[in-house]
């Protein structure tokens, strides 16, 4: 079976808020040993860098986030309560800390797990900090490919940032309107339709 066009390295050389609409609809593919895990992104959110309170890099390089200083295109898995993995993408230029956190996607080949929200995703997927993070996004074992177009975006705020002040109700987060795979519900507050 033949695969999609894979996303090379100047898809992630860009601002992260572009980097975050244009994943979507776009297939992460994890090549777990012999089995190809793989699922459609339906959900990002964008952080951007050390102005961003909500961001990871706002205390600078420190051991956790320097990898989102670059270069781009690589994978950043960290854990959120010392159980749940999350995979984010590294974007921009080298040496600007921004990232896009997948939030959620549709489950398509040899998933493990319903992919809705970040944790489950990375379940999913068999994704680890241990294994998975610093790997290449355009290497060989970790990595996007095309997809179909993605449809109708919303945006809102992101999800679990209430500290981060003002940054909090930036609307940063972007997703397929509709798809049933989304992390939070159509009633979720300040979402609004962008295309």
């Amino acid at each position: 079976m033949s695969r999609a066009r894979r996303l090379p390295r100047a898809f992630f050389a860009r601002d992260p808020r572009e980097v975050a609409r244009d994943l979507l609809g776009k297939v992460l593919v994890h090549r777990d040993g012999g089995t190809r895990r793989a699922a459609r992104i339906v959900e990002t959110e964008a952080y951007l860098g050390e102005r961003d309170r909500a961001s990871h890099a706002r205390f600078g390089r420190t051991p956790r986030a320097a990898i989102m200083f670059g270069p781009p295109g690589f994978a950043y898995v960290y854990l959120v309560y010392g159980m749940h993995h999350c995979l984010n993408a590294v974007t921009g230029a080298e040496g600007h800390a921004s990232a896009v956190l997948l939030r959620a996607a549709e489950p398509l080949e040899g998933c493990l797990a319903e992919p809705r929200g970040p944790g489950r995703l990375c379940q999913a997927l068999r994704v680890r900090r241990e294994t998975e993070n610093g790997l290449d996004l355009c290497g060989g074992r970790l990595f996007l490919e095309e997809g179909p177009p993605p449809g109708r975006v919303a945006t809102s705020a992101r999800v679990g940032v209430g500290y981060a002040g003002a940054w909090a109700r930036r609307r940063l987060r972007f997703y397929l309107a509709g798809n049933p795979f989304v992390s939070r519900g159509p009633g979720s507050p300040r979402r609004r339709a962008i295309r």
